[in-house]
């Protein structure tokens, strides 16, 4: 072993100098390491919107700057359509290009959010995944079950994440309701009836260029079967930890032909579990907007009406009830916005479940489920799964 001369210097020796600074050096580089780290992991997540037709697209244009996300390019080649919402929402038009291969050449996106036709949703995928470019649809995930498993093998093919995203994930009732079901409050879950549509496309005014894909059966995948029964399929499928329903039952009428004169426009379907029923009732044919849920179990009802009001009703005698009312508070970040946790996933933060509600697995379940509705329809039959 080296021994170190003792040699005094202002009341301490070198070998006890030495001691203190080589003790201190890996603790400063340690620190140092972990400043970077902490500034690497804070840079935003780059992210690009591919399509501006589907108008949720102006939930990211106009989001509040939370410093989680950049948006570095927008892909659209309708070149009138990317002007005016460009200039709605001030941002720069030097972020548009025509096409996808443009937007590579000159960003390197690290996510990127779809906004198109939900047929566009396999080529977003067929295009970015091979380059290591995590997705996020808006819902439904696919037209098809066959694009919807193709882009799910994709996916895991070249290790991206691929979410889909739906209004309703982030509404404090649902997870309230559902946090309730599972402490038992209603006793075991018999029967939900998720509702969820509005007047329809044309009557609530959607702009020219949403509407044209909106009601094509090919572009959209169906009319409001797909648009709004992808709603409850996906909330029950969560409130279910991703289980299959033995049976799909459903019936679609068209009410509107003269504003929907290629697809449905009213449809209910009617799951079936071994312990419970699930009724959706998705429609362009409500008086008013909604977007709500029932839960009933064998001792008590949860009823989720909005966003943020819930009831909890438990029973008492034959018709008696007491009920407890709740206005709650938005959900803490990054659960209250879908580019936040797209952010949290992207940089594993959070780690999604098979069958939560943005996660994959559970949204290709959706599509069998919306595909069989579909075919049960047709067939005037339930479809076995």
């Amino acid at each position: 072993m080296h021994t170190f001369g003792r040699i005094k210097r202002g009341g301490s020796t070198f070998i006890d100098n030495f001691n203190l600074v080589n003790t201190r050096l890996p603790l400063f580089f340690s620190l140092l390491f972990f400043s970077f780290f902490m500034v690497a992991q804070e840079a935003p997540l780059k992210v690009a919107v591919i399509g501006l037709t589907h108008t949720h697209v102006h939930w990211i244009l106009g989001r509040q700057d939370r410093g989680d996300i950049e948006i570095v390019g927008i892909v659209e080649a309708n070149e009138d359509l990317a002007r005016r919402y460009t200039e709605q929402h001030g941002l720069s038009i030097d972020l548009v290009y025509p096409t996808m291969e443009a937007l590579v050449a000159a960003r390197q996106p690290e996510a990127v959010c779809a906004f198109g036709t939900i047929y566009a949703h396999l080529a977003v995928t067929e295009f970015f995944a091979p380059r290591g470019v995590h997705v996020m649809v808006e819902k439904p995930l696919a037209v098809s079950v066959k694009h919807a498993r193709k882009m799910a093998a994709l996916s895991r093919k070249h290790k991206i994440h691929l979410l889909t995203n739906y209004e309703t994930t982030w509404y404090p009732t649902n997870h309230k309701a559902r946090e309730l079901l599972e402490e038992g409050a209603v006793g075991p879950l018999r029967k939900a009836i998720i509702r969820d549509g509005h007047r329809g496309p044309k009557k609530i005014g959607v702009n020219s260029e949403f509407l044209d894909w909106l009601t094509d059966p090919v572009l959209n995948g169906g009319g409001a079967l797909t648009d709004f029964g992808c709603y409850g399929v996906n909330l029950i499928t969560w409130l279910r930890h991703g289980q299959r329903p033995g049976s799909v039952t459903a019936i679609t009428q068209q009410l509107q032909p003269e504003n929907n004169p290629l697809v449905d426009d009213e449809a209910t379907i009617l799951l079936t579990y071994p312990d419970a029923t699930a009724i959706i009732q998705a429609s362009w044919n409500w008086p008013i907007g909604r977007k709500d849920m029932e839960l009933h179990g064998l001792t008590g009802s949860i009823f989720a009406d909005n966003r943020n009001d819930l009831r909890l009703r438990v029973a008492e005698g034959y018709d008696g009830f007491a009920e407890t009312k709740m206005a709650l508070p938005e959900r803490p970040a990054p659960y209250d916005d879908p580019f936040a946790l797209l952010e949290a996933v992207v940089r594993g933060r959070h780690i999604l479940q098979p069958h939560d509600l943005s996660a994959l697995e559970n949204n290709v379940l959706v599509v069998e489920v919306l595909e069989a509705a579909a075919k049960s329809a047709r067939k005037g039959r339930s479809v076995k799964f």
